[in-house]
């Protein structure tokens, strides 16, 4: 069985080392529901076991929006628990917050993680762009917390991840107004790294999956992003130091490291053959987070 036969909200495309997966409710502007939510996290675990896959890019279906946020069909009740509760709807993994366990698990991953914003991003729909690594968006784009204007605070997660992505002064002001925001403002409030025409969008997206799957080592590239990204709840350099220090030691001694020299001083495109899934140095992970999400 192939990975796009098990996704009903989401297409799933790999071209040489970049994944592409790309939100699929095309008809409801993509917003989310319990069950992308689900496929999404699935999508990341076939992913990092995946060895080919050295980059992935997120994008929406259709030219109107990325993600419209939770979808609101249940109507003024959509964010009442105990309601669906009765009606019978799945609940969130062990009463949490299922955009958190999305983006917990996007800060989980072991691949780079590029966002193509192609259209509208609110709600969970931006907040989900936090714990990716690059994020891009088209010119006609618009992003938004908006969770105060629905009378709820922010999920996903982005009331720890907004403020270490573009400072607390405006990680406030965005989500205390809650207002939808074009594309150059995010780009200047340091959300976006750039704006591109819309018909350039993807083809930019994946120039910067390639720049990464086809220059850097894969094992490399896996403990840069969690040493980054678990680094800024670090109470002290020291920590970074440590670990630091006995990773460069293990990567050091890897063929990696052998290859990544020679291929500098031999002018040549590198081979790394060291592989995620086998090949990550002792020590790896020396976190001890709670599980993201909760498996039955």
């Amino acid at each position: 069985m192939t990975a796009t036969s098990t996704f009903e909200n989401l297409l799933w495309e790999r071209r040489g080392p970049v994944l592409t997966l790309t939100l699929n409710r095309p008809q409801a502007m993509n917003a989310m529901t319990a069950a992308m939510r689900r496929e999404l996290c699935d999508a990341l675990d076939l992913a990092d076991a995946d060895d080919e896959v050295r980059a992935i890019v997120f994008t929406g279906s259709g030219p109107r929006a990325f993600c419209a946020g939770f979808d609101l069909s249940a109507g003024a009740a959509a964010f009442d628990r105990s309601r669906h509760r009765l009606e019978g709807s799945e609940e969130d993994e062990a009463g949490r917050d299922g955009g958190g366990v999305l983006a917990l698990r996007l800060y989980a991953s072991t691949k780079p993680l590029i966002a193509a914003v192609n259209g509208a991003a609110v709600g969970i729909g931006a907040s989900m762009l936090l714990p990716m690594d690059i994020r891009i968006a088209s010119s006609n784009s618009r992003i938004g917390f908006v969770f105060a204007r629905r009378g709820i605070v922010p999920d996903a997660c982005a009331s720890w991840f907004l403020p270490r992505v573009v400072g607390i002064s405006r990680a406030l002001e965005w989500s205390l107004s809650g207002r939808l925001m074009p594309a150059e403002e995010a780009l200047a409030g340091g959300l976006l790294r750039e704006v591109c025409a819309p018909e350039a969008l993807t083809a930019r997206a994946r120039a910067l999956a390639l720049e990464i799957a086809e220059h850097a080592a894969p094992v490399s590239v896996a403990l840069t992003r969690q040493l980054m990204w678990r680094m800024l709840g670090a109470a002290h350099p020291i920590e970074a130091n440590r670990l630091e220090s006995g990773f460069i030691a293990a990567r050091g001694a890897s063929a990696d490291s052998r290859e990544g020299v020679a291929s500098f001083l031999e002018k040549r495109a590198p081979e790394f053959t060291g592989r995620v899934s086998r090949d990550m140095p002792e020590g790896y992970p020396w976190w001890r987070d709670p599980p993201y999400r909760d498996k039955p």
